[in-house]
């Protein structure tokens, strides 16, 4: 309900009730946009982009709907950093990143990518709704109370569902030998 009233406020050029959306938001947009960001986003870039999204909520605020303003900053802050992660491509050419990068880091970036690259393999093979809710949870950060309002489900079956699509996560990384039981467990939060 304080989000329907701030927001009405802001759509009124309210500068005070922009604030107040600015302080209640920016560690949910700081978040998603470090996780899109998956390490090649600084500090001082995810500063910027976070201003970014919110300057787009001043200049947009008759979009979003004030039920969804949290995924509406989700979504700006994704499509940003996505466009930040291609132009920072843009910037260095493959062959100029290689060799820029110490020799330990492009070893660990490359392992990191093809863990990525199995993680996404392993999710695409989850079956309907486990896949959607597996996504929504771990990669657009909705709640599970948000999740199960959406697809009208019980929290307890979308936890359970969580919980499941964590374990079969983990049975294909085991035998694709990304890791054993014993070591990187905990790098996927898969315990």
């Amino acid at each position: 309900m304080l989000d329907i009233l701030t927001l009405t406020a802001v759509r009124n050029g309210d500068e005070a009730a922009f604030e107040q959306l600015i302080r209640k938001y920016t560690p949910y947009v700081a978040v998603v946009i470090r996780a899109v960001g998956n390490g090649y986003i600084n500090e001082e870039d995810v500063e910027e982009l976070t201003s970014d999204v919110f300057f787009a909520l001043w200049q947009n605020s008759g979009k979003p709907s004030p039920l969804k303003l949290k995924e509406y900053l989700g979504q700006v802050a994704r499509n940003k950093t996505k466009n930040k992660l291609r132009s920072l491509k843009e910037e260095l050419p493959l062959e100029d990143d290689w060799l820029a990068e110490p020799h330990e880091t492009l070893i660990d970036k490359l392992t990191e990518d093809e863990e990525r690259k199995a993680v996404r393999s392993a999710v695409r093979s989850m079956q309907e709704p486990d896949r959607e809710i597996f996504l929504r949870h771990y990669y657009l950060l909705q709640t599970v109370a948000t999740i199960a309002s959406e697809m009208q489900m019980g929290e307890s079956g979308v936890k359970h569902r969580l919980a499941r699509g964590r374990l079969k996560l983990k049975a294909i990384l085991v035998k694709e030998e990304y890791f054993n039981e014993q070591e990187n467990i905990q790098h996927f939060g898969l315990h």
